[in-house]
């Protein structure tokens, strides 16, 4: 299936350009003035890439209902088909991740082709033991890989593996394992045992990584077991993790910590360690809101990305985290969304860039607290967004996506493109 026609794309460049060209300048000739070369921190952000979830380009849902919207996709081709498109108008998003077993299909060569055809490649690949799944022999309504039946823990480390071997044939290597294992119950289950049995069942897992591969566990507070989750927190991931060996190594979901927990912090740890993974991307309010990126929270994520330009700039041994994108849309169009939270996390990016390392770092030795603090909102305060304009433009996306997407009329090509479906992509993790 077709993209967007690369001539709609220039026309549209076209007609705003030349503002965006001005707007370069003047931001360039800004930053100049502060001993920042613009054309230095544009290389930087060039680079940078976030990975697209290919359950996110389907309308999510609640508890309590669910509400499709047009031109639905219907299977993994139809998500790669959607994905290519922000790849095309954000060059923001060169891989996705499956989730498996939504993602399945019967020629892993042929899906594999189509993501090239698109420009894209695949990032890490999604096990999933939180739901049951057809002529599934188990169930996983009281636990996955901590279940106390043997053999429903089997049944989960099976397909766990099985997860890494199609990972192998589209080039992916990583893992990402979350469970939904826990308790709504004091006395419900015994917690020692239960993070016992969790190790014994990552540990099968784990001797079944290829070398060059790396297992990302994600911990989550609560949802759906409420009073206790077997990896509720950074602290026990980080403890399974370090059981578990060096290419285990802890994902940091911006939803799945309690209100108010400073997660930049959180991160700062996980690198220190050696132990952090990467992110998935996303907002909230109230807990695992899985909102669009910075839609609640932009400073928030600043200060996330202040850390890890801060270990990029320190060079610290070993750090490679992986970006990926974590959302539920249920009144927007998954991939206006889609696009809107990759250039949020480029912002983000391309803001703590701007931080004077010196000044912070002078600011913080000799405790001076305003002046430090400064020194970040100086960088945040920065609009960046001619930066992110003449990158998509340089790499021939788009200047304004969102406009574009929508003046091309490919939301409604798809719609009869593809029959409405009542179903659709699945969760959320």
């Amino acid at each position: 299936m077709k993209l967007i026609d690369k001539q709609q794309i220039q026309a549209h460049n076209e007609s705003v350009q030349r503002h965006a060209n001005t707007d370069y300048e003047y931001l360039g000739e800004q930053l100049a003035r502060r001993n920042i070369d613009i054309e230095t921190i544009k290389q930087q952000v060039a680079r940078f890439g976030v990975a697209i979830p290919s359950w996110g380009v389907g309308t999510g849902g609640t508890r309590f209902a669910r509400f499709p919207g047009q031109g639905e996709p219907r299977h993994v081709f139809d998500k790669l088909q959607d994905c290519g498109v922000i790849q095309q108008l954000t060059r923001a998003t060169p891989t996705v991740s499956l989730h498996i077993p939504w993602d399945k299909c019967t020629d892993w060569s042929e899906l594999r082709q189509t993501a090239q055809g698109y420009g894209l490649g695949f990032d890490a690949v999604n096990s999933n033991t939180f739901s049951d799944q057809k002529d599934q022999s188990h169930s996983y309504k009281f636990g996955s890989l901590t279940h106390a039946n043997a053999a429903t823990r089997a049944q989960a480390v099976e397909h766990n593996i099985e997860c890494i071997e199609i990972g192998k044939k589209l080039g992916s290597k990583a893992l990402t394992v979350w469970i939904g294992d826990g308790s709504n119950f004091p006395g419900q289950q015994h917690f020692r045992r239960a993070f016992d049995r969790y190790l014994e069942s990552a540990r099968q897992i784990y001797a079944a990584l290829p070398d060059d591969w790396r297992m990302f566990l994600e911990h989550k507070i609560c949802e759906p077991a409420f009073y206790s989750t077997v990896i509720q927190d950074w602290g026990s991931s980080y403890l399974a993790a370090s059981a578990l060996g060096s290419k285990a190594q802890c994902l940091v979901d911006l939803g799945h910590h309690a209100p108010n927990v400073n997660i930049e912090m959180i991160v700062a740890r996980l690198i220190a360690a050696g132990k952090l993974a990467g992110f998935h991307f996303n907002d909230s309010k109230y807990g695992d809101d899985d909102l669009d990126a910075g839609s609640v929270a932009p400073y928030r994520l600043f200060l996330v990305f202040n850390e890890l330009v801060s270990a990029a700039h320190e060079q610290v041994p070993g750090f490679n985290p992986a970006y990926m994108l974590d959302q539920s849309h249920n009144v927007t169009d998954p991939i206006e969304s889609l696009m809107s939270s990759a250039a949020q996390v480029q912002r983000s990016y391309a803001q703590a860039l701007l931080v004077d390392r010196a000044a912070l770092d002078a600011a913080q030795d000799a405790n001076d607290a305003l002046m430090a603090t400064q020194a970040l909102k100086r960088g945040f305060e920065t609009d960046v967004t001619p930066i992110l304009q003449r990158v998509r433009q340089e790499a021939g996306g788009a200047i304004d996506p969102i406009a574009t997407y929508r003046a091309s009329g490919y939301r409604q090509r798809v719609a009869i493109e593809r029959p409405a479906v009542l179903g659709g992509s699945g969760g959320i993790v």
